[in-house]
């Protein structure tokens, strides 16, 4: 073998290693990937069955209901054009209210009920996701200021 050849075999075998490596670590990561929608991106958009993904907007006014123990919780969160129902079971945050902005992550069941594990609601008067901020401005629902006020 060549001084060239063995050079060109060098830099083939640690590009590909180089390649390998960036696949993998891209697998991993798609894998962990939490994605937020709307509920018009959930109408409209292919989602699967059972995949994480963080669901937000406000709670729709009427549709909060305690079953049993109260643990059970179930509501629908819209856009103003369209609504999604979901269900939970756990203690809900102390500032969680219908007509409040808020984020669920959980999973779509085959029924179409979005299935949370996790219920995020504002911390203070002022605050709501940029994700839900731009969903609303995005329906023609926003009534806040033109700026937005989200925080982090």
């Amino acid at each position: 073998m060549t001084r060239k050849s063995r050079r060109m075999y060098i830099i083939v075998v640690a590009f590909a290693l180089l390649a390998s490596a960036t696949a993998l670590v891209l697998t991993a990561f798609e894998d962990n990937l939490v994605y937020f929608y709307s509920p018009s991106d959930l109408k409209t958009k292919q989602v699967t069955i059972g995949r994480s993904l963080r669901l937000g907007g406000l709670v729709e006014e009427g549709t909060f209901v305690k079953l049993g123990d109260g643990l059970n919780i179930q509501f629908s969160i819209t856009d103003g054009a369209e609504s999604i129902p979901v269900s939970y079971k756990g203690i809900l945050p102390d500032l969680f209210r219908e007509g409040q902005g808020v984020i669920t992550e959980g999973s779509l069941n085959e029924k179409g009920e979005f299935i949370a594990h996790e219920v995020l609601a504002k911390h203070d008067e002022n605050y709501m996701p940029a994700e839900v901020i731009e969903a609303l401005k995005a329906s023609g629902e926003w009534r806040g200021d033109e700026e937005g006020q989200a925080t982090e």
